[in-house]
């Protein structure tokens, strides 16, 4: 799936991923009135609106990009009728031919790290049958509790010719309060890099590893660093845009190919209309608005990386 994930980078010129993290606020209220019109003001009106918002911008931008994000959070709210607005999204995206990247942060150890792997991207037995669930191409996974915690993801990934992409520098503001410690002298998200490269020689694509790395865009000299400790693994990086990553500072985590990182924008996208820049879009518009989002940041990005 990596080597799907770089041939639709490089067909569409597009080093981006839209993630799509609906909230409630950023539908517009044509969506939701229909949704609760049908379903009452319920968890399953809720889920409606958000797969009904997710289809419009889906829609309006699969040909542009070449994979989307979908943070299961924003769909776990919703209990069960959440999960399932998630399910068809995912469905509905790979109908559409996008790599899609669970942003699930999952990280445990043994049989629960083994199952957390096998309902997110592998295939579960019950009696002589298998079956998919969520079934994304890659999922993100946090690597506190060590390689007992990753071996299990990378285990159904190579059955499944699938990836993970691990927490390494996050783009928060307290990610250092355990990130940046020192350790020997050297900073925590630097010996989980090398471990991160570590467990992608397992796993090797044509020319990068099925193991990324998550990187924020709010670290550029961090990223720097992780790039050359990183040189085979693909780098998710979230920040740009609304969390003040700009794309000046995404040089560094390419590598000289042109390739090597993917750069994630949420609210920035789904919710661009609400931007007084594209608000003549309308929320009636909203996926157009939406879509001109993405033209504008692909344009941003490769004018700064030099793609």
């Amino acid at each position: 799936m990596i080597n799907k994930l770089i041939e639709e980078i490089q067909k569409k010129n597009a080093p981006v991923v839209v993630g799509l993290d609906p909230m409630l606020s950023y539908i517009p209220e044509h969506i939701t009135k229909k949704a609760y019109g049908e379903y009452g003001e319920t968890l399953e009106g809720a889920a409606e609106a958000v797969w009904q918002y997710n289809k419009g911008i889906v829609d309006a931008v699969y040909d542009l990009i070449p994979a989307v994000k979908p943070q299961i959070a924003m769909y776990e709210q919703f209990g069960i009728e959440g999960l399932q607005a998630f399910k068809k999204t995912v469905d509905y995206c790979k109908e559409k031919g996008l790599v899609v990247i669970g942003d699930i942060k999952r990280g445990d150890i043994g049989t629960t790290s083994a199952a957390y792997a096998t309902g997110h991207l592998g295939k579960v037995q019950v009696g002589d049958n298998k079956y998919s669930l969520f079934d994304e191409d890659f999922v993100t996974v946090n690597p506190y509790l060590g390689t007992d915690g990753i071996k299990p993801f990378i285990d159904v990934c190579k059955e499944e010719k699938k990836g993970i992409f691990v927490l390494v520098k996050t783009s928060n503001k307290s990610s250092g309060e355990f990130q940046d410690r020192l350790i020997d002298g050297r900073p925590l998200y630097e010996i989980v890099g090398e471990h991160v490269a570590k467990w992608g020689e397992e796993h090797m694509g044509n020319d990068y590893s099925y193991v990324g790395a998550v990187v924020g865009a709010t670290y550029p000299e961090m990223g720097k660093v992780l790039r050359k400790i990183m040189p085979k693994s693909f780098i998710l990086v979230p920040g740009y845009g609304a969390q003040g990553g700009k794309a000046e500072d995404l040089k560094p985590y390419f590598n000289e190919d042109g390739l090597g990182a993917i750069v994630n924008s949420s609210r920035g996208i789904i919710a661009a209309y609400k931007q007084e820049k594209y608000s003549s879009f309308g929320s009636e518009n909203y996926a157009d608005a939406s879509r001109q989002a993405v033209i504008d940041m692909i344009e941003d990005i490769n004018g700064a990386v030099g793609r």
